[in-house]
């Protein structure tokens, strides 16, 4: 049979996809786009919302975008440029939602408070000067910061109710922060690219990517059920199969890809659903990571709202699979082994044994261990309020080094080839937050004889497209109201 030829193959049915499919169809609605995903639904992996923490990571809250220096100094170049990303997404949710092409907000954005927690006279110091640094920030403005433990009480009351002893604690709030079902927002997008023509097939595994004498991709595909293969040609091709992606990219030999291995962190969470204590707890309230614990580690108890429920979220505990996914293969870690990243993998191994004994410990923590960790956040927890749930599988990045062989990369990075006729998405978090801005990202690199032409739809779905709002304080107050009047947030 002659394949079938459409203008794009989106490989993976979770946030990335989705996004990149109605930027597509809102730009060039004239393309046809054929999706591919390999489980039976779509948001299964890591965009389910139990997957994911959800927090609409703004950098409001979460220390690892601004740690202390050796000095002790504390800047927020990396807060700042998180937010301004996590801006751009609420901009392009808020043209779809205007337009009347996402359904109810509240399906899948609320406002929650984005809130620090820290104890020790250390912490308390480092937070206070973390605080101070942000308060020229225009896309932090109003934020607060207490050492007052009535007043963190009153805005969790949580976090001190029944703590002992007198060691100092600190706290600082946003009232602007944001949870978000990305399994809600992935499907209502996914919804609106194939009421406008793409095709979606579930149950269907990627199995090959090979590059054609005319430019195009050949797509190989099998049905999981019956095993039919088949082939689709494409101009373009998105690998974003989250922990899948590296393998189709190293099967896809682009040069770009090679260098790159994957490092596979599990999770899980302490999670409740008991109305009497998730009625306590209104925001999202980060800590800080443990020695040698990886960014996606941070403790955090969170507000959930998935499906009209509200749950409280606390974690993650981290662990070790060698499974790229949830729902993945035991080999997927040794399968991904090349000549050519071996090296970057062993130089990662090498220096971060920091990691390797957090992990470690993790891997054997008692549910006596995760339940003080909790505790260490809420005095108040007793264990039979809350039961142990599996999150998603995360892949974080191995690139080479010139200098240190091979360094492992925290956050999402774009893998296009030099033609741009296929781009792959390889990372973790803040990932889903910032999912509009990466593939933004990914049009730029792969269709820039494109980008002037779409400029003016660029700009009406994204008002603030190529230009800065944390460089704008007037312009930052604007977008933040106009996209939380639309989204329907409130202070």
């Amino acid at each position: 049979m002659k394949p079938k030829s459409v203008d794009v193959v989106l490989v993976g049915g979770g946030i990335m996809s989705a996004t990149l499919g109605a930027l597509l169809k809102q730009l060039q609605p004239d393309w046809s786009i054929q999706i591919f995903e390999r489980l039976g639904g779509a948001a299964l992996e890591s965009s389910d919302p139990w997957s994911n923490a959800g927090t609409g990571h703004a950098g409001l809250c979460e220390l690892n975008y601004m740690p202390e220096a050796p000095d002790g100094s504390v800047e927020a170049s990396k807060a700042r440029v998180i937010n301004e990303q996590f801006q751009v997404s609420r901009q392009f949710w808020s043209y779809l939602v205007a337009g009347k092409l996402l359904s109810e907000p509240k399906t899948f954005i609320n406002s929650t408070p984005h809130m620090t927690f820290v104890w020790g006279a250390a912490n308390v110091e480092y937070l206070r000067k973390r605080y101070e640094c942000l308060q020229s920030e225009p896309l932090f403005a109003g934020m607060e910061f207490s050492d007052d433990p009535a007043v963190i009480g009153e805005w969790a009351p949580l976090l001190v109710e029944q703590r002992r002893g007198s060691e100092p604690i600190a706290a600082t709030r946003m009232m602007s922060g944001t949870d978000v079902d990305f399994g809600s927002l992935t499907h209502q997008l996914l919804d609106y690219v194939t009421r406008n023509g793409a095709d979606v097939s579930y149950e269907t595994q990627v199995t090959k990517l090979r590059k054609l004498r005319d430019g195009r991709w050949s797509v190989s595909v099998r049905d999981n059920i019956g095993q039919t293969p088949r082939t689709v040609n494409a101009k373009f091709v998105f690998v974003g199969a989250g922990g899948g992606a590296l393998a189709l990219l190293q099967n896809s030999g682009i040069p770009e890809s090679k260098g790159y291995g994957g490092f596979p962190i599990s999770g899980e969470f302490l999670r409740t659903d008991d109305p009497a204590i998730v009625a306590q707890h209104h925001a999202k309230v980060y800590g800080k990571a443990s020695v040698g614990a990886p960014p996606m580690s941070v403790p955090h108890l969170d507000n959930r709202y998935v499906n009209g429920q509200e749950s409280l979220l606390f974690g993650p505990f981290a662990g070790f699979s060698p499974k790229f996914l949830k729902k993945g293969s035991w080999l997927d870690l040794p399968a991904s082994i090349r000549l050519h990243n071996i090296v970057t993998m062993i130089a990662v191994g090498l220096r971060n044994v920091d990691l390797v004994k957090y992990l470690v410990g993790e891997l054997v923590a008692s549910p006596a261990k995760k339940l003080a960790a909790l505790r260490e956040f809420m005095p108040t927890a007793e264990a039979k309020d809350w039961y142990l749930i599996t999150a998603g599988q995360r892949v974080q990045v191995m690139k080479k080094d010139r200098a240190k062989g091979g360094v492992l990369q925290f956050g999402t990075e774009v893998v296009s080839s030099a033609d741009g006729s296929i781009a792959g998405l390889l990372g973790a978090s803040p990932g889903a937050s910032v999912s509009v801005s990466i593939m933004l990202d990914v049009l730029q690199k792969c269709f820039p004889e494109k980008m002037s032409s779409w400029l003016p739809a660029l700009e009406s779905m994204i008002p603030s497209y190529g230009t800065l709002l944390s460089a704008t304080p007037a312009a930052a107050k604007k977008s933040l109201a106009a996209t939380a009047k639309v989204l329907q947030l409130s202070n």
